[in-house]
């Protein structure tokens, strides 16, 4: 009889773990992110990945993997508002620099495709962006 009440309760331990261990999708920005930015209300969009990871410390990553990509040295995130910030330099069409200063949001933060959607800055054209969790 104890050992059937033992092992009942080392089945359900086990199964506690492995249903925690799948909830877990790590710190919220982790991941792989698809989407665009453009003008608002525009149909002319530039669609964009970010490739997001958090060291432990810190969060950085990519935007658009390959060779154009634009590094991403830091991601600030605001928990109390569940706000992000990044700051970057890109290259354009010429080969000049141009800065990007994206800020945005995150909504439904619980779900495994979570997105991040604001404002978007790119050298001296403003538009919109948004960006869900792949």
């Amino acid at each position: 009889m104890k050992k059937r009440f033992f092992a009942s309760i080392s089945l359900a331990a086990w199964l506690v773990l492995v249903a925690t261990g799948l909830a877990q999708q790590g710190h919220p920005l982790t991941g792989t992110w698809i989407g665009d930015w453009g003008p608002p209300n525009s149909t002319q969009r530039t669609h964009l990945t970010f490739v997001l990871m958090w060291d432990g410390d810190k969060v950085s990553g990519t935007i658009n993997p390959g060779p154009d990509a634009i590094h991403l040295p830091s991601v600030a995130l605001d928990v109390t508002t569940w706000t992000i910030k990044i700051d970057a330099d890109a290259k354009d069409k010429s080969g000049a620099t141009v800065h990007i200063s994206a800020e945005g949001k995150i909504e439904n933060l619980g779900s495994p495709h979570r997105t991040i959607a604001g404002t978007w800055r790119q050298g001296t054209t403003n538009g919109d962006f948004k960006i869900t969790r792949d």
